[in-house]
């Protein structure tokens, strides 16, 4: 399987979006278009190329110990999981913002680096930017599943999450309180890959780049 360079992707609407962009830059797979399909690696071995779907947190692990060659996940998971990968593309798809939130009230609390509770499915990206960028210490509760029910049951003052339209929160009485970073589709790269299958994965990375472009 040396010659093969494997691709893990993020399950889901990434999925989707970076196939239909490998597919402009010339790179298929038929299989993966079956929906019902039970199969785990999806292959296309006229391009010698191995595909996987993975959860978003996973994919940067499975590219740092090399069970992928290449990944496309979220760089919020990259901030996240602080994986030893080369970050070597934006993809301009999958952009959303992270960002704090929380009632109107909450700004106050905010505004004087006051001590507060944050709820967030993201506790380093939260611990960084409180701690390393604002100053502000804080009590960080991970969560795992809607971390907008935080404030609203008292759980916290604030939450830490990623912000696309923003529907979510103000239905739930929440809005944007401070913009932490954007976030968008990135490809990464194993270390030892680079190295070994410098010229396939440099290729791939032209050709991608190119239809960026």
């Amino acid at each position: 399987m040396n010659d093969y360079i494997t691709i893990a992707l993020t399950k889901g609407r990434l999925a989707d979006q970076t196939m239909k962009l490998l597919g402009e830059a010339g790179y298929y797979c038929e299989e993966l278009k079956d929906k019902s399909s039970r199969k785990l690696i999806f292959v296309n071995e006229e391009q010698k190329l191995r595909f996987f779907l993975a959860k978003g947190p996973d994919v940067p692990t499975y590219v740092e110990y090399g069970a992928a060659d290449i990944g496309v996940v979220g760089s919020d998971i990259i901030m996240e999981e602080n994986r030893r990968v080369y970050e070597v593309l934006d993809l301009g798809f999958g952009k959303c913002r992270m960002c704090v939130c929380g009632p109107e009230e909450a700004r106050e609390l905010l505004r004087h680096h006051e001590m507060i509770r944050v709820t967030s499915k993201y506790p380093n990206i939260a611990r960084e930017h409180f701690y390393n960028r604002k100053h502000q210490t804080v009590e960080i509760i991970k969560l795992n599943g809607s971390v907008e029910l935080g404030p609203i049951v008292d759980l916290g003052d604030v939450i830490v999450d990623i912000v696309e339209t923003g529907s979510t929160l103000r239905e739930n009485g929440l809005a944007v309180l401070e913009e932490v970073c954007p976030v968008s589709a990135r490809m990464i790269v194993n270390q030892v890959s680079m190295q070994m299958k410098t010229r396939r994965i440099r290729e791939i990375m032209a050709n991608v780049r190119d239809c960026l472009e």
